[in-house]
């Protein structure tokens, strides 16, 4: 039986048996039956990881240590609420701070707990434990975002949309007018 571990676009951890190409990381999450309790993070900096990093070897949810996430892709990731790892992943981590200063009008790129304050109130309503979601017009949507149709994430690729299955995109579709 898959262990619950597989992070969708929502945030939310299913348990599928698909591989994912990026690991992740919200705090330890998990007992010592290797099941998930009710927390879905312990601390603000959700990271991304790549799967291997100079020889290192863990057994997913070994009891006391931190609970190993798998996204698909990057765009799963990032529409999850997490970042790139400034460890193992730091060229992508530098591109991320320098994209962050920019949008947000900063002389200096930030250090990652600014970033990850901010993430973690924009991504979630903690109290509530829900994800934040916002809606847009469909053609103010950038490539690389998730959308919701009928309540199932689809990924807006060069105005087309893809369907998200932990296992891959399974399915295009036109880009809808209107508010997503």
């Amino acid at each position: 039986m898959p262990l619950q571990n597989r992070v969708t676009p929502l945030g939310e951890i299913i348990a599928d048996p698909a591989r994912g190409t990026l690991m992740g990381n919200r705090g330890i999450l998990h007992d010592g039956d290797r099941e998930l309790g009710q927390s879905r993070w312990k601390h603000k900096a959700w990271i991304a990881c790549v799967l291997a990093f100079r020889g290192r070897r863990r057994t997913p949810m070994t009891p006391g240590r931190y609970t190993e996430l798998f996204f698909l892709d990057e765009a799963t990731a990032l529409a999850a609420g997490h970042r790139p790892c400034a460890e193992c992943r730091r060229a992508d981590f530098n591109a991320y701070r320098a994209a962050w200063a920019t949008a947000h009008n900063l002389d200096a790129p930030p250090s990652a707990k600014a970033m990850d304050d901010m993430l973690h109130a924009h991504r979630v309503k903690s109290r509530l434990r829900e994800q934040v979601h916002h809606t847009r017009t469909a053609l103010d949507i950038p490539d690389g975002a998730f959308v919701l149709v009928d309540r199932a994430p689809w990924l807006v690729w060069k105005r087309r949309l893809l369907r998200w299955s932990p296992s891959g995109y399974d399915r295009v579709g036109s880009l809808p007018g209107g508010r997503l």
